[in-house]
């Protein structure tokens, strides 16, 4: 392990959370919109992450040979499957013939708790950098 190693670690998950409250955020501010490019209404996204080494093994060869360390990544930001929510509103010019409007699958309680979440992780990836951090000063200061 390096000497940065955790400040690595804290580093991808403060990178991993950022991308999901940018997501989350893409989604809470598409909640009204009926057609997109391809003329149907906006999909609630997610995002899917990953460690970054899979078993114990990998870690061990990537650190020793690579000086790569663990962590966490983005493996993929996927598409809610979940049907679209069908609204009553004849006069909507995306009504069907019935009146009823597709509205997107973003459910904006279910947003702002993964908002929360999103949150929290990234607060507590900023206190374990912040901790090792200064862990990392106090041994610089014992060579004085």
């Amino acid at each position: 392990m390096g000497f940065l190693s955790g400040m690595n670690i804290s580093g991808s998950g403060l990178t991993a959370q950022r991308m999901r409250m940018d997501v989350i955020a893409e989604n809470i501010a598409n909640v009204d919109t009926t057609r997109g490019p391809d003329g149907q209404p906006y999909t609630r996204k997610y995002v899917v992450f990953e460690e970054r080494n899979a078993n114990f093994a990998e870690v061990m060869q990537n650190t020793l040979m690579n000086g790569t360390e663990g962590g966490v990544r983005i493996a993929e930001i996927g598409t809610d499957p979940t049907p679209y929510q069908l609204v009553y509103d004849p006069n909507h010019p995306d009504a069907n013939e019935d009146g009823y409007v597709q509205m997107p699958n973003v459910d904006i309680t279910q947003e702002m708790v993964d908002m929360i979440s999103a949150y929290r992780s990234y607060e507590a990836n900023v206190t374990a950098f912040n901790a090792y951090k200064d862990m990392a000063v106090k041994a610089l200061e014992i060579g004085r």
